[in-house]
């Protein structure tokens, strides 16, 4: 976890990703994944460029096994954009930077 993410879990998410004013990114992961390392840097950046306009969450799916299995997360890393509470779009696997900013710019419509 870093300063610019949050992290969420299952008590938390609803508060959290689901009553949030504003966008939120929802980032499914565990510290065993290679790939969801590899994004977690691009995502801070992410965090950090959007801040005010978007929120970066983190859910540690091997700690809270609800939420992943309730948005039907199958692969990690899995990204999901909430928007009013819903999702609105998901992304899996690990993407360059320009690829993860293009991918969130759509989704908060920048």
């Amino acid at each position: 976890m870093s300063e610019v993410t949050k992290a969420v879990s299952d008590e938390t998410f609803e508060d959290e990703v689901l009553k949030a004013q504003g966008p939120v990114l929802v980032d499914f992961w565990a510290e065993w994944c290679g790939p969801c390392r590899m994004v977690g840097p691009i995502l801070d950046e992410i965090a950090k460029e959007y801040a005010g306009k978007l929120t970066v969450a983190k859910v540690n799916i091997d700690e809270n096994p609800m939420t992943p299995t309730q948005f039907a997360v199958r692969g990690i890393p899995t990204m999901i954009l909430f928007k009013d509470g819903k999702p609105v779009d998901t992304k899996v696997g690990a993407a360059p930077r320009s690829e993860m900013k293009a991918w969130v710019e759509r989704g908060i419509g920048a």
